[in-house]
């Protein structure tokens, strides 16, 4: 497949990575330089030099024969641009673009990005990406990963194992004897920042992070296997009005109305707009690491602090000072990849990259064959995948301990009809089965092949 990126920043790059690991023909367009070397020296993907909405450039890119044009650069406008280019004098056949300004995204102008006006296929705002992905890690007190799969079938959690973990040192073959009626299958594991893919013989120890796939209706019952059984929220402070902010306070008050949340944002012209817009959420107008704001905002009293200013050093800090104060949890908006292997040791229960919840919601848009959803774990971990099994793929038909699966790969679970089944060997997939997996990063076109429609099928 042949993908033109536009925007070598730090989502263009990470995009280009791992469309050019699994054998795409990428090229990446940048205005600056210094990037595009960047991309040229480091990735299999060709760089060139010029204004992405241009369509000349364009056009030196390769635009003429491309599959698909991914719009990321930091300017909303070009990327709406570029996309209108590669459709109006390309018929290029996908168009995605990053769009951050909310006011193109008001549901009374949704007709501006439809086929006979600007047709981009699809439409990714990092702002409302990153306040659903801290809605979701909110519903799993304990957790500092929750992602939902298979229509909220089953979900994939990632936990931290303390001292107190009564799993530690415990081989993983055995939790199936220990838990005989728990389906839950570990399909990675993060020890002093170093990815594993775990076999049976592998243990955890304290300081591991843990992802396992769970069935949706036992997720209370496999946290406090992990020693983690915390009570959800009732009391939550954000830091920052900005749009995360906002879209997090709003949800908040449609979907868990039980929850009382305060805001707490600097400027006071933005505090008094946001007050407008919100029904039930108090904000208070001042600086998140003033201790008297935050004695104001009884953050003493508060269960867990939102971190989502536009600094992830003002996050950082405030996290800190509001688990100093008495606060139970935090969760910490970072932008910056460099920090995140600090935060642990600082005592930060969770982390928030938009860049990883761009890439991993883009990509969901680029898998071929019958996958419905990637979402990348860790920079350069792994990705956890959900497929529905064709007639032609090989896992179908035969006991899972027959099947050749690439060395890397792990079934965390198969969901049939609406239940969940823990893989083991004698498992038989069906077709037509949806298949939750994870995949190392090396292997993840293996992967996608299992799941692409033969040509000899129809």
């Amino acid at each position: 497949m042949k993908v033109i990126v536009c925007g070598a920043g730090q989502v263009g790059f990470n995009i280009a990575r791992h469309l050019a690991l699994e054998n795409n023909d990428v090229t990446v367009v940048d205005q600056d330089p210094e990037l595009v070397r960047r991309i040229s020296d480091t990735l299999d993907a060709q760089g060139v030099v010029g204004y992405a909405s241009n369509p000349d450039v364009l056009e030196r890119a390769g635009i003429a024969d491309a599959d698909m044009i991914i719009a990321v650069t930091y300017a909303d406008e070009v990327n709406m641009v570029a996309c209108q280019v590669a459709h109006s004098l390309f018929d290029v056949p996908t168009k995605i673009a990053r769009v951050r300004q909310q006011s193109y995204l008001q549901p009374i102008y949704a007709n501006l990005f439809s086929r006979d006006h600007m047709p981009i296929d699809v439409i990714i705002s990092p702002e409302i990406e990153v306040a659903r992905a801290v809605t979701r890690r909110l519903q799993v007190p304990g957790a500092f990963e929750m992602i939902p799969l298979v229509n909220g079938k089953v979900k994939l959690i990632g936990v931290r194992c303390e001292e107190t973990c009564p799993l530690i040192n415990t081989p993983l073959r055995q939790l199936t004897q220990l838990f005989p009626d728990l389906n839950i299958v570990i399909v990675g594991l993060m020890r002093d920042s170093k990815p594993m893919v775990p076999t049976g013989d592998d243990h955890m120890v304290p300081g591991d992070e843990v992802y396992f796939v769970v069935d949706s209706e036992q997720v209370t019952r496999a946290m406090a296997a992990f020693g983690h059984e915390e009570r959800e929220a009732r009391r939550l402070l954000i830091f920052g009005g900005g749009n995360i902010g906002l879209f997090l306070a709003q949800a908040i008050e449609k979907e868990h109305d039980w929850v009382k949340a305060k805001i707490i944002e600097a400027g006071k012209e933005r505090a008094e707009q946001i007050s407008g817009m919100l029904e039930n959420t108090m904000v208070i107008n001042g600086d998140v690491l003033d201790p008297e704001i935050l004695e104001e905002a009884n953050i003493s009293q508060t269960e867990t602090v939102v971190a989502v200013t536009n600094n992830d050093e003002t996050n950082i800090l405030a996290s800190l000072l509001a688990k100093r104060y008495g606060c139970k949890r935090a969760i910490t908006l970072i932008n910056t990849g460099t920090y995140e292997p600090l935060i642990s040791s600082l005592g930060i229960d969770v982390v928030v990259s938009p860049r990883n919840i761009t890439v991993s919601t883009i990509l969901q848009y680029v898998r071929r064959g019958r996958i419905h959803s990637v979402h990348t774990l860790r920079e350069g971990f792994g990705e956890l995948i959900e497929a529905e099994a064709l007639e032609t793929s090989e896992l179908v038909g035969k006991p899972l301990k027959e099947v050749n699966l690439p060395p890397g790969v792990l079934l965390g679970a198969i969901v049939r009809d609406g239940e969940m089944i823990c893989p083991r060997g004698s498992t038989v997939v069906q077709a037509e089965d949806r298949v939750v997996l994870f995949a190392a990063e090396d292997v993840i076109r293996q992967v996608e092949k299992m799941f692409s429609v033969q040509l000899e099928y129809f």
